[in-house]
Parts: C-alpha cells; sequence; structure tokens
C-alpha cells in the first residue's frame, strides 16, 4: 500500500521523538504551542498523520471543556444559593481574554463578573472559588476581613488560592488581587 505525501506540520506544533517511547503517540498544550510525543521510528507520514489526529484530539477536548458564558452565569447563581444566599444576582458572568495578570473580576456598580480565560483549563473547583471571590465583591467591594469571611465560606478554598498561587508562581506572575 503506498503512502499519501506527508501533509506539512503547522509551525505552532513541536514534536518530540523519543527512541524510548515505543508505542505510544500523546499531545498536550504548552501555552499557544501543540507538544506531540512520539516514537523516534515513524516516518514523516506516520508522523504527519499522527500530528493531524493528536491536533483533532486536543480540539475536541478544548470544545468540551470549554463552558458558555450562559453556563458561567448559571454556575455562579448555584454557587450564591449555595454559599452566598445575600449577594445580589449579578448581571453578566462572562470569559474575557484580556486579563493577563487578573484570575477575574468584578464591577459592583453594574454587578458584572468576568474571568480570565486562562481559567478555562483548570479545575473546576478553582474556577468555582475564583466566581465565589468575585460574587462576595458584589457585598464587599474591598478585601477587607468581611470579605474574606464570604470567601472562606467555599469549602475549597484554602486549597484553590494554593492552586492558583502555584500556576503563578510557575508562570512568575505576580499575584494581584483576583
Amino acid at each position: 500500500m503506498a503512502e499519501s505525501p506527508p501533509r506539512s506540520i503547522p509551525p505552532y506544533v513541536d514534536i518530540r521523538r523519543s527512541k524510548r517511547r515505543k508505542r505510544t503517540v500523546s499531545a498536550y498544550r504548552d501555552g499557544e504551542r501543540v507538544v506531540v510525543l512520539m516514537p523516534d521510528r515513524l516516518s514523516a507520514a506516520e508522523e504527519a498523520r499522527w500530528v493531524e489526529t493528536m491536533l483533532q484530539r486536543l480540539e475536541k477536548q478544548r470544545s468540551r471543556s470549554r463552558v458558555s458564558d450562559e453556563k458561567l452565569l448559571a454556575r455562579a447563581h448555584e454557587l450564591a444559593c449555595r454559599h452566598l444566599p445575600e449577594v445580589p444576582e449579578p448581571a453578566s458572568v462572562r470569559w474575557v481574554s484580556n486579563q493577563n495578570r487578573r484570575w477575574g473580576s468584578c464591577t459592583p456598580a453594574d454587578r458584572s463578573i468576568r474571568l480570565s480565560t486562562r481559567l478555562q483549563s483548570m479545575p473546576g473547583w478553582v474556577v468555582d472559588y475564583v466566581l465565589i471571590h468575585e460574587l462576595a465583591h458584589l457585598i464587599e467591594p474591598s478585601h477587607n476581613a468581611a470579605f474574606w469571611k464570604l470567601v472562606h465560606r467555599f469549602p475549597k478554598s484554602e486549597r484553590a488560592e494554593g492552586y492558583l498561587e502555584g500556576i503563578s508562581a510557575a508562570a512568575n506572575l505576580t499575584l494581584d488581587d483576583f
């Protein structure tokens, strides 16, 4: 059976071949790049096919994990009912891509909450924590003791704070307020 000619590999894909890797091919996102790990013995055509397959799998995985703004608003409402019943209903909750130094922000005057799209790849309990943090700002705009008392009603608040601190440290980000 004749092999089809190899397709070109997109420039944002890093291919890492290994003599130790015998059969498996895997891929992961590293920022804006995709890293594909594969056995050293694969031909160029097999390499191109695997890259295409892995890119499709990653995109399918990413699309499954995306939560719409509508679902984010519904989740905020659910969390508020459970942990902060005195919080006024947020007018909007949405993902934004322009927050590179914050995980989220809140404007109490118009009751709008924005979460960084960087959170989309994190565990749900971390996203929930950031939502709780921003919801608490609808009652307490500053980071005073009353505010932190509200935030810490969320059972995994300390765990989520540690997780976000670790992510920030690993990326050499300074820790601004959420």
